[in-house]
C-alpha cells in the first residue's frame, strides 16, 4: 500500500463567523492511498485556530502516516490519537479503497433509495444576516436549523424565540 497527500485551500464565498473569529478560508488535506491499482481518498479536515489537532507539526504527522501506511491500523490509530482529523481521513481513504468509486458507506442513500436529512448551518453574524440565512435554509427545505451563537446572546435569543413562535417543533427543529 502507498499513500500521499495534497493540500487544498477552500475559499469561502462569504466570511463565516465562529465563536473564535471569522473564517475566510479553510485549509484541508486529501489523503490518497493506493493498492493493487485501486485508490481510496479521504479528507483530513483541520480547522486552523479551532481544531484539537491544529498544531505546527500537523503536516509533518500527515507525511509520517504516508511513510508508515503499511503499519497495522491499531498501531496507526495509537500514533494518530492526537490527530483526529488525520485518523478520520485515513479511515475514509481505507473505506473508499474497499468500496471504490467515491463510495464510503454503502447504504439506501448511496443506492438512491432514501435521502439523508441534514441540518442547515447558520453562521454567526448580525441578526439580519442570521435571519437572512434562516430564510434561505427554510426555502431550500431544511427542517433542522443549526445556529452558531455566542456573540450577542440577547439578540440571538430573540431570533430563537421568533423561530419558535413561527414554527412548531414538529415543523422545525433547532439546535444550539
Amino acid at each position: 500500500m502507498k499513500a500521499e497527500y495534497s493540500r487544498y485551500l477552500l475559499e469561502f464565498k462569504r466570511p463565516s463567523g465562529t465563536s473564535r473569529g471569522v473564517l475566510h478560508e479553510k485549509e484541508t488535506f486529501f489523503l490518497e492511498i493506493s493498492e493493487d491499482g485501486k485508490k481510496g481518498r479521504g479528507e483530513c479536515a483541520v480547522f486552523r485556530g479551532l481544531s484539537f489537532d491544529d498544531r505546527p507539526d500537523y503536516e509533518e504527522k500527515l507525511q509520517w502516516l504516508c511513510e508508515n501506511i503499511q503499519q497495522d491500523s491499531e498501531f496507526l490509530k495509537e500514533e494518530l490519537k492526537e490527530f483526529p482529523s488525520i485518523w478520520f481521513g485515513y479511515e475514509q481513504a481505507v473505506l473508499n479503497l474497499k468500496n471504490g468509486v467515491n463510495l464510503y458507506f454503502p447504504s439506501e442513500f448511496t443506492e438512491g433509495e432514501n435521502p439523508i436529512r441534514i441540518n442547515g448551518l447558520i453562521w454567526m453574524g448580525d441578526i439580519n444576516y442570521m435571519e437572512e440565512q434562516i430564510q434561505e435554509k427554510l426555502e431550500k427545505g431544511f427542517h433542522c436549523i443549526k445556529l452558531k451563537i455566542g456573540v450577542d446572546w440577547k439578540s440571538e435569543h430573540a431570533v430563537l424565540q421568533k423561530l419558535r413562535q413561527k414554527f412548531s417543533k414538529e415543523a422545525l427543529e433547532t439546535s444550539c
